[in-house]
């Protein structure tokens, strides 16, 4: 018994010195040879969120107290999932030359592929103050829901980064449909818009939208001072463990199989 608990415990000090090895690389990677490095990960979404606001602020006249910050919101949780998932989905194909040389725990680059998301996103928070800071607005004890969003949006990406990693593995056409199936996501969800204009039908079926709920839990902690009722925590939770399952088990079903098609 003693035996197998250190064998174990030697196996997930294994996986998580392999995890924050391939996080590290992945972040030196990311900002090699770059002048402003880091500082990207916070001018890029500040710097899209002054073209934005001014495309829909002047153009489509929408009337939404602080856009600059409900925009900035928006982009930045969306981009979490769609750059999550993208990875993720990619993460088996790229990890191939390493998978065929060493008996290795496949899950850990999905999941790498998303944490390393984690820590763009946590830097980009930086650049949420500033607009906070520019529009006067404190931070409340709101704030402290943030992790409970967080849980479940990477518990959502993470299930579905591990589908499309399977899905990719024997359908490469998956990887081409994904980018089109983000253009479409992005604006289905009120990103750049407010939801009252939609009518009502449009407003139900964005019910069924996990990402109009993860995005409107942000804002409401952050510019609205509100805190969601226990029911809209209930829905987060909800649309992440189910995903999260159901890619955990396709990808635990089909791993075997990787060898043969990477």
């Amino acid at each position: 018994m003693q035996a197998m608990q250190a064998k174990a415990s030697s196996t997930m000090e294994k996986n998580f010195f392999i995890l924050r090895t391939l996080v590290s690389k992945d972040f030196k990677l990311k900002y090699r040879r770059s002048v402003l490095g880091v500082l990207w990960s916070i001018l890029n979404p500040l710097l899209m969120m002054i073209v934005l606001s001014a495309v829909f602020s002047f153009m489509f006249r929408f009337t939404i107290e602080n856009f600059p910050l409900y925009l900035i919101l928006g982009t930045i949780l969306f981009n979490l999932m769609a750059d999550s998932t993208n990875a993720a989905m990619h993460s088996i194909i790229g990890a191939a030359p390493l998978i065929k040389k060493i008996r290795i725990e496949k899950l850990i680059f999905p999941l790498e592929s998303v944490l390393f998301q984690l820590v763009n996103f946590v830097i980009s928070l930086v650049a949420v103050v500033a607009v906070m800071l520019y529009f006067h607005i404190a931070p409340t004890l709101n704030l402290l829901a943030l992790p409970i969003l967080l849980v479940c949006v990477l518990a959502f990406s993470l299930g579905l980064g591990m589908l499309l990693a399977s899905l990719a593995v024997f359908f490469r056409d998956i990887m081409h449909l994904w980018s089109v199936v983000i253009i479409a996501w992005t604006y289905a969800t009120p990103l750049f818009y407010p939801v009252d204009m939609l009518d009502g039908f449009m407003q139900n079926v964005m019910n069924f939208n996990p990402m109009y709920h993860y995005v409107t839990y942000f804002r409401s902690i952050v510019m609205w001072d509100t805190l969601p009722s226990l029911r809209e925590n209930l829905v987060c939770l909800g649309m992440a463990l189910v995903t999260f399952l159901v890619g955990y088990l396709v990808f635990r079903k089909t791993e075997d199989k990787f060898i043969l098609y990477i």
